[in-house]
């Protein structure tokens, strides 16, 4: 009697690690899938960078007679130093005020107490409805005003603090504890180091989201820089879309251009990836 009770605990146990491999097997299975179907039209994108314009059209995702002829034409044609210049130049002044304003406006609405507070922070919450379009009018007003238009803070300026970055800022605050910043005052400490020295490498996963998020949105600026720039100060989303109404017929140039372009931002993501998912993990538990 008891060997059979044994035997058929075992065997209950071997069929629900059975179950467990199967349905992780599936699971895995199903995440690759939708990564495939993902990453589609990236995979046919480089596939059709490296075609030739007698196989361009072809639906094969590995290319017969794979050649650089593309991104040899598309360096030849654009001047593609002067358009990543200014497109480097704009994303990484953009990022740094982005990060250094709204944490600074992030740090009071977390942890200061005065009248107002939950007004504002509900206020900037509720800004998240309006569509991006909706600034343009205003924000081409006031660079017009500043005389500065034709120039790299015409881009830079109406994004230089984000709405969605002082929130994100603001909730990575709220995991830092009071006490700290209480011994730090009574250490004499002055807010703005309390700030820089102590808040700052707390909330760093938020940093990495924040420099994430606006490198792509920055890097891949096409409208703005378009209505504000002369087109050779245009970054390089902006000089693809001029390449596509120039040569419309020689799509292998566009394919070309577009892998370049994306090159920088898969560098950032992979350089920031650990912390983008610490912070992303985060923000789920909270």
């Amino acid at each position: 009697m008891g060997n059979s009770l044994q035997t058929g605990v075992v065997t209950v146990k071997k069929t629900t690690t059975g179950r467990k491999i199967a349905g992780k097997v599936i699971l895995y299975l199903i995440l690759i899938l939708v990564a495939v179907l993902c990453a589609g039209p990236f995979l046919w994108m480089l596939s059709t960078s490296f075609k030739g314009n007698e196989n361009i059209y072809e639906m094969s995702l590995f290319p017969r007679h794979p050649t650089f002829d593309n991104y040899v034409g598309v360096v030849q044609f654009l001047d593609l130093p002067i358009y990543i210049w200014n497109t480097v130049v704009m994303t990484v002044l953009g990022i740094v005020l982005d990060v250094l304003l709204a944490s600074l406006c992030a740090y009071p609405l977390a942890k200061f107490d005065f009248y107002g507070k939950k007004i504002i922070a509900g206020v900037l919450i509720a800004t998240q409805i309006l569509p991006a379009a909706a600034g343009l009018i205003v924000n081409y007003i006031t660079i017009s005003g500043l005389r500065l238009m034709g120039s790299y803070w015409a881009v830079i300026l109406p994004g230089s603090v984000a709405v969605f970055s002082i929130i994100l800022f603001r909730q990575a605050y709220f995991s830092v504890s009071n006490e700290v910043m209480e011994a730090s005052r009574i250490d004499g400490a002055s807010e703005f180091k309390i700030w820089y020295k102590v808040m700052v490498p707390q909330i760093l996963p938020a940093v990495s989201t924040v420099v994430i998020f606006d490198f792509i949105n920055k890097w891949n600026n096409f409208l703005w820089p378009i209505i504000v720039l002369n087109p050779e100060k245009y970054p390089i989303a902006a000089a693809l879309n001029y390449l596509g109404g120039t040569f419309n017929f020689q799509f292998g140039y566009i394919a070309a251009a577009t892998i370049i372009s994306i090159i920088p931002i898969i560098l950032v993501f992979i350089f920031f990836q650990k912390n983008y998912i610490n912070s992303v993990a985060g923000a789920v538990k909270g």
